[in-house]
């Protein structure tokens, strides 16, 4: 029996948010994270000074549906009220 080949964790990871706003990449992130999507920032910086750009990536297959959230919340169109 052949060894597994050990795979990447990020090498199926799509940027699907970049924004220079820390606040902002967080919001995303928990927004995302919310609908049960694993979520991996990258680009922010560590300490009490911390400086953009933040991206937002998540693995290829939740592609579609974080897009979809996020257009959703870009267009304030949570769908039918009462």
């Amino acid at each position: 029996m052949a060894p597994r080949k050990s795979v990447d964790p990020a090498a199926d990871l799509v940027l699907v948010f970049s924004t220079t706003s820390i606040p902002e990449g967080l919001l995303v992130k928990g927004l995302l994270e919310s609908e049960g999507i694993p979520v991996q920032l990258k680009g922010e910086s560590e300490g009490p000074y911390r400086m953009g750009p933040v991206d937002v990536w998540v693995p290829a297959a939740f592609e579609v549906q974080a897009r979809l959230i996020l257009q959703e919340a870009v267009s304030g169109d949570g769908g039918p009220r009462e």
